[in-house]
This record gives C-alpha cells, sequence and structure tokens, in this order.
C-alpha cells in the first residue's frame, strides 16, 4: 500500500476523532486500493483523548504530529508538505466526507483540471452552519471570487504541484480555491454526499468564522495588491499630494488676495502634513515594489509545462 513514490498521497488532518479514526482508515484503503498506490497521512494537530493511540494502531499509515493544537489549516500544511504522491486527496477527520467519492473527484481532475472541491449539495449539519456558509459564500463572490459554491468542503483532488510556494495558515484551507485560481490554475467542483456526524462533536465555533473572514479580506488584499504595491501606496500618496497642494493654494489665494488671517488656523499645517505624508507614501511604494522584483522566491507554480525542441536526426 505504501510505496516510495505513490500515485496519491491522502491526507486527513484530525483532532479528538478517537472514534472516527478506525472506521475512516479503513473506507480510505477500500476506495484507493481500486484506484492505484496511494499513502495515508494522518495529522494529529494535538489532540487531547486517544486519538494518537488509535492512530498508533493503523498499519502502513504516515503519521504527523503536532505538539499542541495549531488549527485545520496548519495542520492541512504539514501534511500536504509530508505527501509523495503526485495527487493530493484531503479530507476532514470526522467521517462526514464520503471516501467513496475519490474516485469520481479523480475522474474529474483527469479531463484537464488541477483541483476539483467537493461541494455538500445536501449538508447534514445544522441550519445556523448553513446560514453562515451561506453568508460566507455570497461574501466570498464579492470579495474573493473564487468560483465554488462550498470552499468549506475538504473533500478535494489537487494535483500536487498546485501546493508549490503555498503556506496554509489561519483559517486559509477555505481560500486555497482563491489563491490557486489567482494563481491560474484550473477549478470545478462536483456535488458529493455528506454525512451526519456519528461520533464526536464538532469542532466549528464563531472564532473559526472570524478568523475565515479575516483570511478572507487578506487574500482580497493579497490579490489586488500583492505584485503592484505602488499601486496603494502611490495612489493614497498622490491623493494626498493633490490635495495639500489644492488646500495651499486655496489658503494662498486667501491670504495674498482677501487678507485671511492665518495665524490662528490649523489648515496649513494640515496641508504641510498631508503634503509630507503624501511624498512618504509614494517612495515607500516606490521602494516596496523594488523589493518586490528583486524577490527570489521560486515561482515554479507559474509555469504549466517546459516543451524543448524536437530532436533533428543529422544521418
Amino acid at each position: 500500500m505504501k510505496t516510495k513514490n505513490p500515485l496519491f498521497s491522502v491526507v486527513i488532518p484530525v483532532y479528538n476523532e478517537e472514534g472516527n479514526v478506525l472506521p475512516l482508515f479503513k473506507e480510505i484503503k477500500k476506495v484507493m486500493t481500486r484506484l492505484g498506490s496511494f499513502e495515508i497521512i494522518f495529522v494529529n494537530d494535538g489532540s487531547t483523548d486517544n486519538t494518537g493511540v488509535e492512530l498508533k494502531r493503523l498499519r502502513k499509515v504516515k503519521i504527523v504530529q503536532f505538539r499542541k493544537n495549531f488549527g485545520q489549516s496548519a495542520a492541512l500544511d504539514a501534511g500536504v508538505k509530508a505527501a509523495k504522491g503526485k495527487y493530493v486527496v484531503t479530507l476532514d477527520g470526522d467521517g462526514q466526507n464520503d471516501p467513496a467519492d475519490i474516485p469520481k473527484l479523480f475522474g474529474k481532475l483527469n479531463q484537464g483540471y488541477d483541483v476539483v472541491c467537493g461541494w455538500r449539495y445536501n449538508r447534514k449539519d445544522n441550519w445556523i452552519r448553513k446560514f453562515i456558509s451561506e453568508g460566507a459564500r455570497r461574501l466570498r463572490s464579492v470579495l474573493v471570487d473564487d468560483k465554488v459554491h462550498d470552499a468549506g468542503c475538504t473533500l478535494r483532488v489537487y494535483n500536487k504541484v498546485c501546493f508549490t510556494d503555498l503556506d496554509l495558515a489561519g483559517e486559509m484551507h477555505r481560500m486555497i480555491p482563491a489563491i490557486l485560481r489567482w494563481r491560474g490554475f484550473r477549478i470545478t467542483e462536483l456535488k458529493v454526499n455528506h454525512r451526519p456526524r456519528i461520533i464526536g462533536k464538532s469542532k466549528y465555533g464563531m472564532s473559526r468564522t472570524i478568523k475565515g473572514f479575516l483570511d478572507m479580506l487578506l487574500i482580497w488584499f493579497t490579490r489586488k495588491y500583492n505584485n503592484r504595491p505602488l499601486h496603494l501606496f502611490g495612489t493614497v500618496g498622490l491623493s494626498l499630494i493633490f490635495a495639500s497642494v489644492l488646500l495651499l493654494s486655496a489658503l494662498a489665494i486667501l491670504k495674498t488676495f482677501y487678507g485671511y488671517s492665518l495665524s490662528d488656523k490649523i489648515w496649513p499645517l494640515v496641508g504641510m502634513i498631508s503634503f509630507l505624508a503624501g511624498i512618504q507614501l509614494l517612495v515607500s511604494g516606490i521602494l516596496a515594489d523594488l523589493t518586490i522584483k528583486n524577490n527570489t522566491v521560486s515561482k515554479e507554480w507559474m509555469i504549466k509545462t517546459v516543451r524543448g525542441p524536437k530532436k533533428i536526426s543529422t544521418k
């Protein structure tokens, strides 16, 4: 089952899921055996129950053990970085994602896509979670436009190259489709089965919703200004310079031609401070732009294929 270079790497983050580990492992093993060589990677996100004990009872699995709970995004990130497969399959450890959907997702991936996301069309969650998810979807469509219905569904199949130079933290796993679409990867979705939770308790809470919203704002800002910070700082800086010049010019006209007293007014100071702040922002934008252009971080994810010239026979 576990080979040196498997075709698939199945990554499952778990946190206090002692009752779900074994049945989920059996389901995944049964499904993946029919698809090809694979490895199963469980990431124990600092569980405080017997999840770690249950994981050690499993044979031929890779276990990534966190010292404490760092969150689902960090767990997925660690699991993906430990993966050796050409394709990465991710799913939750609570048993609500159905491993039987993996072949269907992989079949869709082979139609020319880089990522296939699961869409829990008929969710088995309470109305509060459904309401929050729908609100988040509408907000995402405005801010990041990831074009997926269910960014919270962990059941996905990826081409491993999607994770080149991609680090996850916070609640960023929900933003993966948006990030990858922004990078030019082809993304689609399929309706998948969603099962009710039978064992254990949900870890979903309001804090995760707030973190997810903040991550969404970060992605929006990054997408808009990451490569050209001058567009942000320069726009604000030039606006301040223009406004301050207008203000100072108006004050000069009032003083010169109408005898308007400025000795007890704060407006000249406001104009000068705004002008200097505008200059500073403009220079900061230029320096930030130069810094990014000199950045030597790998951009392998930008390249889809490289084709060399055909060999010409000299005989």
